[in-house]
C-alpha cells in the first residue's frame, strides 16, 4: 500500500515530522511502515542509517518510537502496510520504552554552549518520565539517579560531565527496573553537533563527549534492547564508536531499506494521480528525481512535497527549489573554492549531465573533509549533491548531479565564486574596461579568453543557444559594472529593437554599444560578430545614446563557444 485510503481529503502537511502529529490529524502521509518489519527482521543491535537531510529520517524515527514505546496507539496504524503483520504488532508494539533523542539542535558557538544545549535536551527527554520519581519498583538511590537528570538551577538543567556522560545509560537502567524491560535508545541527527563543532572550532571536545556519551548508551549498556541511529555523514567508526562490535551500517550504496527514505517513482505517481496533477509528472522528475539508494530510484520527498502543496494552491506554480534552501549548502562552496583546474573541468562535466568516475569514502572524520579535494568528492556524494549510476568498480563510482535542483546550488556557488576569484582582482578588470573605450578589439579579446579560462562553465550543453547567450551577456555585465562610473543598460529598447548591452561613460561624447552572440563552433565565432554588429546598425541601436547627445559611438560585435570569445569593433 502506497498511500492512507483517505489520501484525497488529506491536506499537505510540511516540515511537520511527527508520526503521531500527521495521523492523529489526518494529515497525508506515504506509507514506509514496511521499515519496521524490514529492520526488525534484521536483527540488528545498534543500526546507524545515514541518508541526505530531508529524506524522511525523522519521520521514520518518530514512526519507530510510536511503534514500539509503552502506551502505543495501536490505531495509528490502521490501514497502513505494518497492520497486517499481525504476529508483529501483537508481540512487539507498545512494549519497550523508548528514549528517543534529535541531536539537530546541538549547536553553539562553543564547546561550553554546545555541551549546555546537549544537557538541556537530556533533561527535557528524562522529564518524560516524571512518573520514575515516585515508582515504588525504584529505591531510593536509583530515584536520585533520576533526579540528578532533571535537576534545575535558572530553568536550566544542571547534569555534571559525569552525570551527562552516563545519562542515557542511567535513564534506561531506570526505565528497565521500572518496566522490567529493556529500552529502545533512538537518536537521530546524530552528527549535527559534530557538524557545528566542526565549523565552529571545537571539534576534539565534542569528538570525546560524544565518544564517552555513545560508548555507555551502546557498549557498555546490559539495559538497551536495540539502538537506531540516523544522521547524513557516516562519521568513522574510530572516531565516535570505538569499540562498538555490534554495530551495523546502512548507507544510500545498501540494498537494505533502499526504498524507506524519500519516494519511490511509483508513489510519486500514485501521490499525483490522487491529486490530479500527472500532467506536472515530468517537471517533478527533472527537477526532484535522480537519486539512487540501493538499487531504487528516489525522489526528495521534501520537494515533492512542497510541490505538491503549491500545485493544490495554484496550478500555475513552477518547480522550486526547495531542497536548496534548508541549508547553507556550504560544502557545495568549500568544494568550489577548493577546486583546481582539473576539478572545475570535472565539474563543468558533471553541469552538462556527464558522469565522473571517483573513488568514494563513505566514512570520515569531519576534521578530514578539507585534507583533499577526493574526501570533498566523497561528502557531496553521501549528503546528496551527488549521486551515482550503477554499482562500485574497484571502489570507484560513476557519479552524476542528479536533477536540475542540485544543478542549480552548483550554479549558484560557481557564480559567487567567479565574483569572488576572477573579479578581485581589479588590475586586469580595468584593463578590459580600458579597451573598451579605446576600441581595442584584440586587447578585449585576450582579457576576455583569459577570464573565461579560470571560470567554470555553467552551460547546460542541451540548452537552446538563447540561454547560452545569455549567460555569456551575464558574466560581460558583470565584469563592465566593475567601472562605477559607467551607466550601463542591459536589454534596453532603443532605435528598432532591443540592444544586448550599451554604456554611457564618463565622457559626455562617448557611447558603446554591444550585441552578444553565442556560435556552435569556433569556425563560426568572426560571422557571428559581423552578424552582431549587422544587427546594431540595421536596427539603429545607437539611436537611444545619439538622442542623449553622444555621438563618438563605438559598435562592438562578441561571439562566445565554450572558453573562446571573438570580439570585433567599429565607430558608428
Amino acid at each position: 500500500m502506497i498511500l492512507g485510503e483517505e489520501s484525497m481529503a488529506q491536506t499537505i502537511s510540511i516540515g511537520k515530522q511527527d508520526f503521531l502529529y500527521l495521523r492523529e490529524n489526518n494529515y497525508f502521509y506515504i506509507d514506509k511502515t514496511d521499515f519496521i518489519r524490514q529492520w526488525w527482521e534484521s536483527a540488528d543491535d545498534i543500526t546507524l542509517i545515514t541518508r541526505p537531510r530531508r529524506f524522511g529520517k525523522t519521520l521514520n524515527m518518530s514512526m519507530l518510537k510510536n511503534f514500539f514505546e509503552i502506551g502505543a496507539d495501536s490505531t495509528l496504524f490502521d490501514g497502513l502496510y505494518i497492520s497486517q503483520n499481525e504476529k508483529m504488532c501483537e508481540e512487539y508494539m507498545g512494549k519497550y520504552p523508548v528514549v528517543f533523542l534529535s541531536l539537530k539542535g546541538v549547536d553553539g558557538l562553543n564547546f561550553e554552549d554546545a555541551k549546555d544545549n546537549f544537557r538541556q535536551l537530556i533533561g527535557n527527554e528524562a522529564e518524560r518520565f516524571s512518573f520514575l520519581r515516585n515508582s515504588e519498583k525504584l529505591s531510593e538511590n536509583e530515584k536520585k539517579k533520576y533526579q540528578s537528570l532533571v535537576s534545575l538551577n535558572g530553568g536550566r538543567y544542571t547534569m555534571n560531565g559525569s552525570e551527562l556522560t552516563f545519562s542515557l545509560q542511567t535513564l534506561s537502567q531506570l526505565l528497565y527496573r521500572h518496566y522490567g524491560q529493556k529500552t529502545v535508545i533512538l537518536i537521530d541527527e546524530y552528527d549535527v553537533p559534530l557538524d557545528k563543532a566542526f565549523q565552529n572550532g571545537y571539534y576534539q571536545e565534542m569528538v570525546s563527549l560524544l565518544r564517552g556519551f555513545f560508548g555507555q548508551a551502546l557498549k557498555t549498556n546490559e539495559f538497551l534492547q536495540f539502538a537506531v541511529l540516523t544522521g547524513c555523514l557516516r562519521v568513522s567508526k574510530e572516531s565516535i564508536f570505538t569499540g562498538l562490535n555490534n554495530f551495523e551500517i546502512n548507507s544510500i550504496v545498501d540494498i537494505e531499506h533502499d526504498e524507506q527514505f524519500g519516494f519511490t517513482e511509483d508513489e510519486v505517481h500514485k501521490l499525483l494521480e490522487d491529486y490530479q496533477l500527472t500532467e506536472y509528472d515530468s517537471d517533478i522528475k527533472e527537477w526532484y528525481d535522480g537519486y539512487r539508494f540501493g538499487d531504487t530510484e528516489i525522489y526528495c520527498p521534501w520537494d515533492v512535497m512542497n510541490y505538491v502543496k503549491k500545485l493544490v494552491a495554484d496550478p500555475n506554480a513552477r518547480p522550486d527549489a526547495f531542497w536548496i534552501n534548508t541549508s547553507s549548502n556550504d560544502l557545495v562552496k568549500r568544494f568550489v573554492d577548493k577546486a583546481d583546474k582539473t576539478t572545475r573541468d570535472e565539474i563543468e562535466q558533471l553541469i552538462a549531465g556527464e558522469a565522473i568516475e571517483k573513488n568514494i569514502r563513505l566514512d570520515l572524520t569531519y576534521d578530514e573533509i578539507d585534507n583533499s579535494i577526493d574526501n570533498l568528492w566523497s561528502v557531496l556524494f553521501t549528503t546528496g549533491y551527488l549521486t551515482r549510476t550503477g554499482g562500485a568498480v574497484n571502489g570507484a563510482y560513476r557519479l552524476v548531479i542528479p536533477n536540475r535542483e542540485i544543478r542549480e546550488v552548483f550554479i549558484i556557488q560557481i557564480q559567487e565564486w567567479f565574483k569572488q576569484t576572477v573579479m578581485k582582482d581589479a588590475k586586469p578588470v580595468q584593463e578590459f574596461c580600458k579597451a573598451f573605450l579605446e576600441g581595442n578589439a584584440e586587447e578585449i579579446q585576450k582579457r576576455m579568453t583569459a577570464i573565461l579560462d579560470k571560470s567554470i562553465s555553467i552551460l547546460d550543453t542541451k540548452a537552446r543557444d538563447e540561454y547560452k547567450e545569455n549567460f555569456y551577456h551575464g558574466l560581460l555585465i558583470g565584469l563592465l559594472r566593475s567601472e562605477p562610473e559607467w551607466l550601463i543598460k542591459s536589454n534596453k529598447e532603443s532605435g528598432d529593437g532591443f540592444c544586448d548591452i550599451f554604456i554611457e561613460p564618463e565622457n559626455p561624447d562617448a557611447g558603446i554599444v554591444i550585441e552578444v552572440k553565442y556560435s556552435a563552433s569556433l569556425d563560426g565565432m568572426e560571422k557571428m560578430c559581423e552578424t552582431a554588429l549587422r544587427q546594431i546598425k540595421d536596427r539603429r541601436y545607437d539611436e537611444e545614446l545619439r538622442n542623449d547627445g553622444r555621438e563618438d559611438i563605438l559598435a562592438y560585435g562578441i561571439a562566445f563557444c565554450k572558453k573562446r570569445c571573438w570580439v570585433i569593433c567599429e565607430r558608428l
